[in-house]
């Protein structure tokens, strides 16, 4: 092997092993984090912004949502992960539609996309693929999730087959082909969530 060669081996081999976890406690109050959009699906004014939070899991800085729409999201584009996994910490504050907390992965644009969220009005945690702009439901299942509580909210994704975790505690596994290949990574809410998250991990599948 030459030189070079052995020299990309090795950038391949660091990248595939890479796990990123973001805090947000180095980004300025009322910020985006580098890298990072914002937007919803269907129809909404969201406001995603980092603010400061006595209560947050690590540091003093959480990423929030205190808009409203249909879906609003904010994503990692600079990340693509076709197979690996995300997480965050999440807090359920406040909403009288909904109360929810979630998850993106192989988001292609706002239109497309894997989501996976936990939600503190109906005690459930689902698993949706959205699709030109529609949510349609894989699965929902009964799960604890109390209002202004911090939770863990884990989905790994291999191939065709998803698995979604809530405080350590596995409450989905299925199989979906609908959305391929590498996207970026972020996190999501709905209607008129309050929700704020912290520690943002995620990475390759191993």
């Amino acid at each position: 092997m030459t030189t070079q060669l052995a020299a990309t081996a090795i950038f391949i081999i660091a990248m595939n092993s890479h796990t990123a976890t973001e805090n947000f406690d180095a980004v300025t109050a009322g910020a985006l984090p580098d890298g990072w959009i914002a937007g919803v699906t269907g129809r909404g004014n969201p406001r995603w912004a980092v603010d400061a939070d006595s209560t947050a899991p690590s540091g003093r800085n959480v990423l929030q949502q205190t808009g409203s729409g249909a879906f609003p999201w904010c994503v990692k584009k600079d990340a693509s992960i076709a197979d690996g996994f995300v997480e965050v910490k999440f807090k359920p504050i406040r909403g009288k539609e909904d109360q929810a907390g979630g998850v993106v992965w192989r988001w292609k644009d706002g239109d497309n996309y894997y989501v996976a969220r936990a939600n503190a009005l109906e005690n459930n945690v689902s698993l949706y693929y959205t699709t030109n702009g529609r949510r349609n439901t894989i699965k929902y299942v009964d799960a604890p999730v109390a209002a202004n509580a911090w939770h863990t909210l884990r989905v790994e994704f291999s191939g065709t087959r998803i698995k979604v975790a809530l405080d350590g505690k596995a409450y989905i596994e299925a199989q979906d082909n609908r959305i391929a290949g590498p996207g970026a990574v972020g996190v999501w809410t709905k209607a008129d969530s309050v929700t704020s998250f912290d520690d943002f991990a995620f990475g390759p599948g191993k």
